[in-house]
């Protein structure tokens, strides 16, 4: 069932959870104080990013994406 919502989705089967906490750890050892989480209800992606301005949230369909709205959101500050 869950691969069908996702498939309706438009979204990639969720990988396997040892990959999905290595996704995560390497995320969070690249941007020290970002908090980084796959959702499993909803299959993004997902950052908690401090800011001058406060706390940004990000939801991503792909770690990667998930990586370059860090950046862009770390560029600007």
């Amino acid at each position: 069932m869950s691969a069908q919502r996702g498939a309706a989705a438009g979204r990639e089967e969720p990988p396997p959870v040892e990959l999905r906490a290595a996704l995560i750890r390497g995320l969070q050892e690249q941007f020290p104080g970002v908090r980084v989480w796959f959702g499993e209800a909803t299959g993004s992606w997902w950052a908690l990013v401090p800011t001058n301005a406060g706390p940004r949230l990000l939801e991503a369909p792909t770690p990667q994406q998930l990586r370059d709205a860090i950046m862009a959101v770390r560029t600007r500050g």
